[in-house]
């Protein structure tokens, strides 16, 4: 799975695309922790509960989370986020919930490693691997779901009890490796993350300015 660093890259800008007028210092910083937090199963799972990229990579978090959100938000009469935190609250919430369910899970979903989506109800990885590309003879090709009897099924590297999921807590072997970037193109992610920030700040420097002359 792609490292922990590469997972708030995505985050961060998820943050710079939809926090808006949100957008801050400590917004981008909870907007980046929130994609971290789906790893930290790895370390809940040296206390015996439930196992990497299973626990919080459950696709239940997030829809659970999202549902006590809207119902806050959206149809209780006095909401306690609005209420503490204003529209700022609100915003930053609703982009932390889609950074941990996007960069958080779906960035390790679509790994060889895979994840338990549908935990605690089945501890069976599932992963989303292949390709998808046109062919002049064959048309569209994609790989990444097969069909069979009616239903789309993904590739599965095993279960909880037959799958193990390398990270720092758990190492294949008895030499610990903390992964921070793996490849080119992780380091071009995050090296345009770093980039992004400062570069919204100057812009939105820029645009107030450029108002302010109006």
């Amino acid at each position: 799975m792609p490292p922990t660093l590469v997972n708030v890259a995505v985050g961060i800008l998820l943050g710079v695309a939809l926090l808006g007028a949100a957008f801050d210092r400590r917004s981008i910083l909870v907007v980046g922790v929130a994609a971290a937090i789906p790893d930290l199963d790895a370390a809940i799972s040296l206390l015996g509960i439930g196992a990497t990229n299973a626990t919080l990579h459950s696709i239940f978090v997030p829809i659970a989370a999202g549902m006590l959100l809207y119902y806050d938000t959206e149809i209780r009469e006095n909401s306690w986020l609005k209420s503490n935190y204003g529209w700022y609250g609100a915003r930053v919430a609703w982009v932390a919930l889609a950074a941990y369910a996007l960069a958080g899970i779906g960035l390790d979903l679509f790994s060889n490693e895979g994840v338990v989506i549908l935990y605690p109800f089945s501890d069976r990885y599932y992963a989303v691997v292949g390709g998808f590309l046109l062919s002049t003879q064959e048309g569209v090709i994609q790989t990444y779901i097969s069909f069979g009897d009616g239903w789309f099924e993904l590739a599965t590297p095993g279960t909880i009890e037959t799958h193990h999921v390398e990270t720092w807590t758990a190492p294949a072997g008895e030499t610990r490796r903390l992964r921070l970037i793996d490849s080119g193109w992780q380091a071009v992610l995050v090296i345009t993350a770093v980039v992004s920030v400062p570069a919204k700040y100057l812009i939105e420097r820029q645009d107030r300015l450029a108002a302010g002359e109006r």
